[in-house]
């Protein structure tokens, strides 16, 4: 109960203070106010990730289906932040430079992602039995995620973007946002964290009692 109370007054601060003080990018101008929100949704994206490659190594090392549950809903969870990160940046695209899509680097490689993690959810559908389905995604969620660091990290940086750089740390590795923007931002990194592990555990609980009921249904 008080991490929901914890979660809606520090979303319900991040949505009020995100609207009401300055924008964060004066060059920019009102759009970079997404920033409150897309970077945190595209971080919660990688937290997914790795909780489901945790996962899958789990399940791979002990071969518990509740593993490949919990890796399967991680993924699920970070395949809807990761959207979530796209359209917002596809918003903010079309605001700044006149167009939803810019083939961007950034936009490029977000794409991908959502294409390899869309496989994994292809794949877990096309294979029958449990113990099969677990053990060829729990593989596949392994190295997929490999690509997750290549691409949301590396490639942007390497290659020439229209993306807004230092957002968050600059080219010599300190924070560029003032205090106003830190109050905020943080805070909302913080929020979007507790939504993805709140939904995270409803949708764990959810499976396990679904394959329960399954089982009890078969004796």
């Amino acid at each position: 109960m008080i991490w929901n109370v914890i979660l809606f007054v520090l979303m319900g601060w991040v949505i009020v203070m995100a609207f009401i003080t300055p924008a964060p990018q004066q060059v920019i101008g009102e759009a970079s106010r997404i920033f409150y929100f897309h970077v945190p949704q595209a971080w919660v994206a990688v937290v997914g990730f790795v909780v489901s490659m945790v996962a899958s190594i789990n399940y791979l090392r002990r071969g518990r289906l509740t593993d490949d549950d919990r890796a399967r809903v991680a993924a699920e969870l970070g395949f809807v932040f990761c959207l979530l990160a796209t359209v917002s940046g596809s918003i903010f695209a079309k605001v700044t430079w006149n167009s939803y899509w810019n083939w961007d680097p950034r936009e490029t490689s977000i794409l991908f992602l959502l294409l390899i993690y869309g496989a994994y959810f292809a794949l877990r559908s096309a294979l029958t039995g449990d113990e099969k389905r677990a053990r060829l995604a729990a593989v596949y969620s392994i190295f997929a995620f490999i690509t997750v660091p290549f691409l949301v990290f590396v490639v942007p940086r390497v290659l020439p973007s229209l993306h807004p750089s230092d957002s968050v740390v600059d080219s010599a590795g300190q924070f560029s946002m003032s205090g106003t923007t830190a109050m905020i931002f943080f805070p909302a990194l913080v929020a979007f964290s507790l939504l993805f592990f709140r939904l995270y555990i409803l949708g764990v609980r959810i499976s396990i009692l679904k394959r329960r009921r399954i089982e009890e249904s078969q004796l």
